[in-house]
């Protein structure tokens, strides 16, 4: 058993790592409010501008829209956008997003390769022996779409110059402050039907569509939406992202934060037997030694 002394240094201990993680807590809980404002003021735009899409690609002949649009013959590569975080302590949220890719692409049939956007999925990916082509870590803390812009251009120059043949994003949708769900959104080519933001577009229209008419060039408009607007779901997945990671890290640290108060007032148990052993083991010692006086 540990002596007194031992089991004072361990609850100082304890009790400083709980001020450390309530303090994480605190500015966690800042940060994640910021964070599903600044979510929430660009989903409805990302909503649509994934109809906009989505509609566009139901257009007759698509394949000669544009070349975003068109479907390759054979898929001969596969890149994966994967966002995650740049700092730990935020719970599951960094490996369940890793965990979801290697469930999904790990018996790829074709060869695959890596955007990490964060620190944490950079360095998790290259443990695990993946193709890491590029990565964007240290974002600022309330990214701009000028920040992101460059991982959406990125994607759309690997697919227009051929080095991949479909373009995957997984990120961690935000649906509350207790549940984040990792979810994986095929980029390019664009699906009619498919994981996103929205739901499909097709159920919320009764009968056929009807075809678009452009002005002034329905190249040069389409030259500009759809990169723009592919990129724009890049940006709307980090920021959910960021506030998915910010959500776990204050759930995470508030669990930690009860977590140490048990475990202070478990060893605070301990120690008080421990002590009451030694007072104990005193008193014993002064009886028997006066007894002992009295004898003699």
């Amino acid at each position: 058993m540990a002596s007194a002394r031992e089991m004072r240094l361990r609850i100082k201990s304890v009790k400083n790592i709980s001020q450390v993680t309530r303090a994480l807590e605190t500015v966690s809980a800042s940060k994640v409010r910021k964070a599903i404002s600044a979510m929430m003021a660009t989903r409805s735009y990302a909503t649509k501008a994934w109809q906009v899409l989505t509609h566009v690609a139901e257009q007759p002949g698509r394949d000669s829209l544009h070349p975003l649009l068109s479907e390759r013959k054979s898929v001969n590569n596969t890149l994966v956008v994967v966002v995650t975080g740049d700092r730990g302590l935020a719970g599951a949220y960094n490996s369940n997003a890793i965990r979801f890719v290697a469930s999904r692409f790990d018996k790829n049939p074709v060869p695959v390769k890596y955007i990490a956007v964060g620190r944490k999925g950079r360095d998790l990916l290259i443990r695990r022996g993946k193709n890491v082509i590029a990565d964007f870590s240290r974002l600022p803390a309330a990214p701009s779409f000028a920040d992101v812009s460059a991982i959406g251009r990125l994607a759309v120059d690997a697919y227009m110059n051929g080095e991949a043949d479909e373009v995957f994003l997984v990120y961690t949708d935000y649906v509350n402050m207790a549940r984040q769900t990792t979810t994986v959104k095929k980029l390019l080519p664009l699906e009619l039907v498919g994981e996103g933001l929205v739901e499909d577009f097709e159920n919320q229209h009764n009968g056929p569509h009807a075809a678009y008419e452009y002005e002034p060039d329905m190249r040069e408009i389409l030259d500009e939406i759809i990169p723009r607007f592919t990129a724009l779901q890049v940006y709307q997945a980090v920021l959910e992202s960021l506030a998915s990671e910010h959500a776990a890290r204050m759930v995470a640290m508030r669990n930690a934060t009860e977590n140490a108060k048990e475990l202070v007032s478990a060893l605070q148990l301990a120690y008080n037997k421990v002590r009451q052993q030694t007072i104990t083991n005193d008193i014993l010692d002064i009886v028997g030694g006066a007894e002992a006086l009295a004898a003699k």
